[in-house]
């Protein structure tokens, strides 16, 4: 008897093996950011950025975002955001992390990055959308000068909405340039579930 069910067992088995390898493996995370100017869907992408995608959700999560402005705004360049209140004063976050710019992904239009200072590891909540391909802020080694910003997401809805903030007439507050005259806010950010 034994014999008749070690081959039914061990096809039972293979087959579960193959159910389990057959599942689509699950969707990168999305987050929705609903602005004063419309709404900006990104997809992160963990398997390249794993430490700055839990940060970012993590600063997601906490509604941190909830009210901030876009604090410099750069047609042809970029549009920045996540550390800024409407007074322009800088709202405190969580430790900086380490730069994943390495990953290969590239500062391309319509890219995700984090926004850091001048010293490689210095990122915490500040981001930007990148308008075009910016090369000069890709990874091209590990002297600072060419360690790049690190690329962690894309956005997949919404680049009108981005266009549009990069068109916002700018000027200068509280010895920051760049900044829009009338505030654009992110209402909210929050992860949406898979479709």
């Amino acid at each position: 008897m034994t014999r008749h069910f070690l081959p039914a067992l061990l096809t039972a088995a293979v087959f579960l093996a193959g159910l389990a390898m057959a599942q689509a493996p699950a969707a990168n995370p999305k987050v929705l950011l609903k602005t004063t100017k419309g709404d900006i869907a990104i997809e992160l992408y963990p398997a390249k950025a794993p430490a700055t995608v839990k940060n970012f959700l993590t600063y997601v999560e906490s509604k941190f975002y909830d009210g901030l402005i876009f604090h410099r705004v750069m047609p042809g360049f970029m549009i920045q955001t996540g550390g800024m209140t409407a007074e322009i004063s800088q709202k405190p976050g969580n430790p900086p992390i380490k730069n994943e710019a390495s990953n290969g992904l590239k500062n391309d239009r319509g890219t995700v990055a984090m926004a850091r200072k001048e010293e490689v590891h210095t990122a915490t909540s500040q981001f930007f959308i990148n308008l075009v391909n910016n090369d000069g802020l890709n990874y091209r080694g590990n002297a600072p000068d060419q360690f790049g910003y690190c690329v962690f997401g894309k956005v997949v809805s919404g680049m009108d909405v981005v266009d549009a903030i990069a068109q916002v007439p700018t000027g200068s507050r509280r010895g920051h340039a760049n900044v829009p005259l009338e505030p654009i806010v992110i209402l909210s950010a929050t992860v949406v579930a898979a479709k």
